[in-house]
C-alpha cells in the first residue's frame, strides 16, 4: 500500500526537489547527447563545411569562423541540458504540488512519474513526429522563424492532446472497466494529437543528396536525449517525493 499523509509538504521544498532532479536528470542526458548525438553533429557539419568550400569563388560568399568552438559548443552542450533539465524539473513540481491540492491525500510521487510521462508523450514525441529533430546543414535559413513558431505550438497541442486523453479517462467514469476507461483515454489522445499533425505545416528542407542513415541516427539521438531526460526527472522526482513522505510519516507516529 503506498504511504499516504494529509499533510503537504511545503512548496518550496517540492521545489527544490524538482529542481534537483531536474539538474541531474539534465546532465545525464548531456552525457547521452554528447556520446550518441555528437559524432552525428560532426558528420553533418563537415557534410556542411564541404558544400560551402565546393562553392565557386565568384560567388562573393565570405565564410566567417563560427562564434563559439566546436570545443565551446561542447562544454556548453552539458550546461544547457543540466539548466533545461532545472528548469524543467521546476515546472513538474509546480505542476505536481498544483495537482496534488485537488486531492485529499499526498502520495509518495507517482503523480510526478506521471506527470514526467505526460510531458515527455505531449511536449516531445507528438511535436517530435511532425516535426523530427534536423542536424547542421539542414534546413532553410529563411524560414527559421517559421519553423520555430510552428514547433512550439505542436508542443502546446501535444500537451492539449494528452490533456484531452485524461479527460477521456476520467469521463467514462470510475465504476467502468479498466479497458474502457484506457480506451476512451486513447481516443481522445488520438483525435487531437492526429487533427493537429494534419493541419499543421510540413516543412522538407532535407537536401536530397543528404545520408538518410546520418539523419536518422541523429534524429534519433535527438529524442533518446529528450526520453534520458523526462525518465530521468520523473523517476529521481518521485524517489525524493518518496524518501521525504517517509520521513514525514515516521516522524508523524506516536513515539517517534
Amino acid at each position: 500500500m503506498p504511504l499516504t499523509s494529509t499533510t503537504a509538504p511545503p512548496f518550496v521544498t517540492v521545489l527544490v526537489r524538482g529542481l534537483l532532479a531536474g539538474l541531474i536528470a539534465g546532465l545525464l542526458a548531456g552525457a547521452f547527447a554528447y556520446v550518441a548525438g555528437e559524432p552525428h553533429v560532426e558528420a553533418a557539419i563537415a557534410i556542411e563545411e564541404a558544400a560551402t568550400h565546393a562553392e565557386p569563388a565568384a560567388g562573393g560568399h565570405d565564410h566567417e569562423d563560427a562564434l563559439v568552438s566546436r570545443t565551446g559548443q561542447r562544454g556548453g552542450l552539458f550546461l544547457a541540458t543540466s539548466l533545461f533539465g532545472a528548469a524543467m524539473g521546476g515546472l513538474l513540481a509546480t505542476a505536481y504540488v498544483l495537482l496534488s491540492r485537488r486531492r485529499r491525500t499526498y502520495d509518495d510521487g507517482r503523480s510526478g512519474l506521471l506527470l514526467a510521462g505526460a510531458a515527455l508523450l505531449g511536449a516531445v514525441i507528438v511535436p517530435f513526429l511532425k516535426y523530427p529533430a534536423n542536424p547542421p546543414a539542414v534546413g532553410d535559413p529563411a524560414t527559421i522563424d517559421e519553423r520555430t513558431v510552428t514547433y512550439l505550438l505542436m508542443v502546446v497541442l501535444g500537451l492539449v492532446a494528452v490533456w484531452a486523453g485524461s479527460l477521456g479517462y476520467r469521463a467514462v467514469g470510475g465504476t467502468a472497466p479498466t479497458w474502457q476507461r484506457a480506451a476512451a483515454a486513447t481516443g481522445g489522445f488520438l483525435l487531437v494529437a492526429v487533427v493537429s499533425s494534419v493541419v499543421m505545416p510540413s516543412f522538407q528542407e532535407v537536401p536530397e543528396d543528404f545520408p538518410a542513415a546520418l539523419l536518422w541516427d541523429f534524429r534519433l539521438a535527438s529524442l533518446g536525449t529528450q526520453v534520458v531526460l523526462w525518465t530521468g526527472i520523473g523517476l529521481l522526482f518521485a524517489a525524493l517525493m518518496h524518501h521525504d513522505l517517509r520521513r514525514r510519516t515516521a516522524t508523524a507516529l506516536p513515539g517517534t
